[in-house]
């Protein structure tokens, strides 16, 4: 992807930080204390690492034509099934293998309904959406489950210099591109994307590939449940990961990849998830009232995404008609 379709992004990204300075002139400051890194700009990349995990994930499905509505209710899941695990007197790491592999196996449902059975992903995924919610209810018996394990609690509150729930995103993020960008991966999810059937006589196993990224975007969703779970020591199965989808094909949009499927940008997924959580940071600094922020959120995505639409893109860079007078001697003289 061009660096000129990252352009618009990194530009309000930079207006978002400067007017959190304007109204916190202490917002690019850094402090080490105890061997931690604090600051608003370390907060911003902690709290946005979940759904910078899931946009990731969300990035792959989006480039073979697909997406997943169900990440949200998957990321509860986990949480649930985790902290009960805990709270029930098991271990912590039992406990996160068994979210993690309950998620594996609901990314492989999602995968098999839209590429075995042939559904649409839209409703195949919005299946699990509305179950999954319920799922996770079941699981918690509808209480906040609240638990005390200094394990768990370090997956998302934990530090090692910079939170651990950075490190863990910023992993995630070098191993996709590695696994993407330096392998035939890449090519091969893009391929399925620009076209299934072509694909598939060219010998690629599209039905694999679709079933690989549905697989991963569910653990990425898993392991940013466990994050979000930790980080409050509980297990809120019906807030937890609430309409955190929506942000994540927000922040791949904003990235420049097409819904339409194809070619995808990791780094402009990067930049789109710092996008949506350094806007939530910037309505509460500005004081923007709580039942506009959605609305707020809205309007500064839909600016972004204008902006580098391909019929708008090409007019603002276009040249300005010259004047009438010029516009006349040219004539003139072509005549």
């Amino acid at each position: 992807m061009s660096n000129r379709r990252l352009l618009w992004p990194a530009l309000a990204l930079v207006a978002l930080l400067l007017l959190n300075l304007v109204f916190t002139p202490s917002f690019f400051a850094l402090r080490l204390q105890d061997g931690h890194l604090f600051g608003s700009l370390v907060d911003i990349l902690r709290n946005g690492a979940p759904t910078l995990l899931i946009a990731l994930g969300m990035t792959l499905v989006i480039a073979t034509r697909g997406i997943d509505l169900s990440v949200g209710a998957v990321a509860a899941i986990a949480g649930a099934v985790a902290c009960t695990h805990i709270a029930d007197g098991g271990g912590p790491v039992t406990a996160m293998a068994l979210a993690l592999v309950l998620c594996a196996v609901l990314g492989l449902w999602n995968g098999f309904l839209v590429s075995v059975v042939g559904i649409q992903p839209i409703i195949a995924t919005l299946v699990l959406m509305t179950a999954g919610r319920g799922i996770a209810m079941l699981l918690t018996e509808g209480q906040i489950v609240t638990i005390d394990d200094d394990v768990y609690r370090q997956v998302g509150a934990g530090f090692l210099v910079l939170p651990i729930a950075i490190l863990i995103s910023l992993a995630v993020l070098g191993g996709v591109a590695l696994a993407t960008r330096r392998t035939a991966l890449g090519m091969l999810v893009e391929s399925v994307g620009v076209n299934p059937e072509a694909s598939r006589l060219a010998g690629v196993r599209a039905r694999t590939i679709i079933w690989t990224v549905y697989v991963f975007v569910a653990l990425c969703a898993g392991v940013a449940g466990l994050m979000i779970s930790s980080n409050v020591s509980a297990a809120d199965a019906n807030n937890a990961g609430l309409w955190i989808e929506l942000d994540a094909i927000l922040a791949v949009v904003i990235g420049g990849t097409s819904l339409a499927g194809g070619r995808y940008s990791l780094t402009g997924t990067l930049l789109g998830a710092v996008i949506i959580q350094t806007l939530t940071t910037t309505v509460y600094t500005i004081g923007v009232p709580p039942e506009v922020t959605l609305v707020f959120k809205a309007v500064v995505v839909i600016i972004v995404c204008l902006l580098q639409a391909p019929r708008v893109a090409p007019a603002l860079r276009r040249a300005p008609a010259p004047p009438k007078a010029e516009q006349e001697v040219e004539e003139v003289a072509v005549r």
